[in-house]
């Protein structure tokens, strides 16, 4: 007895070690899709474009990753998490490489689409052994974790991030994470075990997107996939693009700085998840909660907007500008309102048949990340015709209107 209880404590540490280096690789993926925050005013300079131009051209990074999703969602079920995961570090380092030594806009592009291809399946990896090897239970408190540990990649890339670029330069943040994705790869070599590949779907990657988004368009997903369009696509594209630029530009604060408030935003992201997810089973009433701090966030970031210099806020509260502190609150309000975002996948599961609710699950992922690519591209050129206010000011209508079209569609859950 004690023999077989030894070997599942061993198992057990064996699969935590496993899980962990494998949720680094998220950590390092949610690093590099927010460097640019602290950055962007450094890069542009470099490459001789427009901040604004070289926002819109950062969206290759989400573009890429979320059409990427599905075809390594259906490698990891050929070839098993371990070969999958070994391959996209590989590609991850290989890309931050080529955008640490970028010299223009087109090189610079290269390698953002190789960062978005090989970060695709950086969550789906320790996600997906955490399912075949956990109970159902064990595996809703492991979820959480992964994404607490892959959002310190976002705290990194918050005041370290800033302190690293205004010591060396923007390049070094690429180089850091390149070093970062040997040493996850050498990890998951060491830790993740072999396991058999699963042929749970023989057809295509084509197929399977296409399955993926007809169900998507299906009546009982629309409102769903609506809000999900907008809904991580705003906390993404703020914190990981325009954020630093609206507290350095409109506010100010220098790079550490704003930093600093950025990693506060973060933290608020960080603790969000798990306050909603208290509130949504104290209420029982998931649908108002998801729509309610939607519509909350949206009006968070028009008051942000508005406290722009002779705006109506600072003009009402009689100043020439709202000072950084009330940006603070507006961030960190912000991260907790939008933290209702997982949610949504507890309604896709309601919303379908069980025999689908995996296809369910990846289109309302999708739609999160492609969301958050069309937005990065299109606030970009808001930002170059109407000025940063108005970036924020689009942003609160996109998560408006994506409330209300989920409230309507949504009448009978």
């Amino acid at each position: 007895m004690e023999t077989a209880a030894d070997d599942a404590g061993t198992a057990t540490r064996a699969l935590i070690f496993a899980l962990l280096a494998l949720a680094c690789g998220h950590m390092l993926s949610t690093l590099l899709r927010t460097i640019p925050a602290v950055s962007l005013d450094l890069m542009a300079a470099d490459f001789h474009i427009e901040p604004q131009a070289l926002a819109s051209l950062t969206s290759i990074y989400p573009f890429a990753f979320a059409a990427a999703q599905i075809p390594v969602g259906a490698a990891m079920d050929r070839f098993g998490v371990r070969p999958v995961s070994l391959s996209l570090l590989a590609g991850t380092v290989f890309g931050a490489v080529a955008s640490g030594f970028a010299t223009g806009a087109a090189s610079f592009a290269v390698g953002q689409f190789m960062l978005g291809v090989a970060t695709s399946g950086m969550l789906m990896c320790p996600m997906t052994l955490a399912a075949k090897q956990l109970s159902a239970a064990r595996f809703g408190l492991w979820s959480g974790a992964i994404l607490s540990i892959g959002n310190i990649g976002m705290l990194l890339s918050s005041s370290p991030l800033a302190f690293v670029v205004d010591a060396y330069g923007w390049r070094a943040g690429f180089w850091i994470s390149a070093i970062g994705g040997i040493a996850v790869a050498l990890a998951v070599f060491a830790l993740v075990p072999h396991q058999p590949a699963e042929h749970k779907d023989e057809s295509s990657p084509l197929a399977q997107m296409i399955e993926v988004l007809r169900l998507g368009l299906s009546r009982p997903l629309r409102g769903l996939i609506a809000l999900a369009l907008v809904s991580l696509a705003t906390s993404l594209v703020l914190r990981g693009l325009w954020g630093g630029p609206w507290l350095m530009d409109v506010k100010g604060l220098s790079r550490v700085e704003a930093g600093n408030q950025l990693g506060a935003f973060t933290l608020a992201m960080i603790a969000g998840p798990l306050c909603i997810g208290m509130i949504d089973r104290r209420l029982g009433r998931r649908r108002a909660l998801v729509a309610g701090s939607h519509m909350v966030a949206a009006l968070l970031l028009a008051l942000m907007a508005l406290g722009a210099p002779h705006y109506a806020v600072s003009v009402l509260s009689g100043v020439s500008v709202m000072p950084p502190q009330y940006d603070l609150v507006l961030f960190v309000l912000i991260g907790l309102a939008t933290s209702a975002q997982p949610l949504l996948f507890g309604m896709s599961r309601q919303l379908v048949d069980a025999q689908v609710a995996g296809k369910a699950l990846a289109a309302v992922n999708l739609a999160f990340f492609l969301g958050a690519a069309l937005m990065q591209s299109v606030t970009g050129a808001v930002a170059a015709l109407a000025g940063l206010p108005a970036v924020l000011l689009f942003m609160a209508a996109a998560l408006l209107v994506g409330a209300v079209i989920f409230m309507a569609c949504t009448r009978t859950v």
